[in-house]
């Protein structure tokens, strides 16, 4: 493939430390989870589970989570600053037909702005939401999705891929890659301009996109993507080496994440140690040049910042990465905080993303 030309258009230059808005903002996370002796109570559970790796500790481990998580998204779900996505879009429902683990339909949500709605040519957004692939679902996360298609000014496609540990590795990111497929080849019944097709995710859909850009590397397709988007994505198996070399927040989530990827993600650790749709950081330099063009953002005080800085410094040099956004003072998902600065500043850079690269 041809090489990608950069814009360069941000640089942002570090902070060197949390950015107050951010200190707060994990000061009253931290107090949620400290309000009650109940609450205590679960939190020192998912710490004290997270060394333990028996198939009744993870189960454990993974429904004090999973219930954990959405309180606190719930509580996100209550904000009226989210309100406008759904009052500026039309919501419509898709099921994208697979057989790579059996006979399943992948659920799909569609957002499509109402100022869209006579245009045949619109872009297209295909998102994996986050929870480390391993929580939540399209409908737990609409309202930021929905922002996400009036902000961006896209038909977004809110992909409710099947989540591990009930579904291993590759067949969860296949059902990302599925719906890619589905789009582009449905393209004009969307009213979508089919050269015109985004793919994102943040977090751990930042994993299952980046594993679908791997898939369709391997399969000649990176063409049918306009861009990739992966955010503050999981990219590979850091969190196994030696914490006395990692950032603060790599080292507090790093028995997290070795739980995430060996006991959760994949179906057979050890056999898929060095496999890229497990770990997409681990892709070839043959299969990185055959990545569509990406962009990938990222926070100055991240868990994966280190993962994700070696993945865009070997994209560039694959000649595929197009930007690398680190925004300064920001931790993993600070800047998705609806009605923060930090969370004006990304809508603010995907607004130019999508005006520079897209259309």
């Amino acid at each position: 493939m041809t090489r990608v030309v950069s814009k360069n258009l941000f640089n942002f230059a570090p902070a060197g430390e949390l950015d107050e808005e951010v200190k707060a903002m994990d000061a009253q996370i931290e107090q949620m989870a400290k309000a009650s002796p109940e609450a205590k109570q679960v939190m020192d559970r998912i710490k004290e589970l997270e060394t333990k790796d028996d198939q009744e500790s993870n189960m454990e481990w993974l429904a004090l989570f999973r219930s954990s998580m959405m309180s606190f998204v719930k509580a996100l779900d209550n904000m009226p600053v989210l309100n406008y996505g759904g009052e500026q879009t039309t919501t419509t429902f898709l099921k994208v037909p697979t057989s790579h683990d059996g006979e399943f339909d992948v659920p799909v949500e569609v957002y499509t702005p109402k100022e869209l709605d006579n245009d045949t040519k619109k872009a297209a957004c295909i998102y994996a939401h986050g929870g480390g692939a391993i929580a939540f679902s399209a409908a737990d996360l609409r309202k930021g999705v929905q922002c996400i298609a009036v902000e961006m000014n896209v038909m977004a496609f809110n992909v409710d891929y099947r989540l591990a540990p009930e579904t291993k590795c590759p067949n969860n990111i296949k059902d990302f890659y599925e719906v890619i497929k589905y789009v582009s080849k449905n393209a004009e019944s969307f009213g979508v301009d089919p050269s015109k097709i985004v793919i994102a995710g943040d977090s751990g859909g930042g994993y299952i996109c980046l594993g679908s850009m791997v898939l369709l590397a391997q399969n000649g397709e990176g063409h049918l993507v306009k861009l990739a988007i992966p955010g503050v994505p999981m990219v590979d198996d850091y969190c196994f080496s030696d914490p006395l070399a990692m950032t603060v927040e790599e080292r507090k989530a790093h028995l997290f994440m070795q739980k995430v990827w060996k006991d959760l993600i994949a179906s057979d650790f050890e056999q898929q140690k060095t496999d890229p749709h497990l770990f997409p950081g681990k892709a070839s330099e043959d299969l990185l040049e055959k990545f569509p063009p990406t962009i990938i953002l990222e926070a100055e005080f991240d868990q994966f910042i280190t993962e994700a800085t070696r993945l865009a410094n070997r994209l560039r040099r694959a000649g595929r990465l197009l930007e690398f956004v680190v925004f300064p003072g920001a931790n993993h998902m600070s800047s998705y905080m609806p009605g923060t600065q930090g969370n004006t500043v990304l809508v603010d850079t995907m607004k130019t993303i999508v005006k520079e690269y897209v259309h």
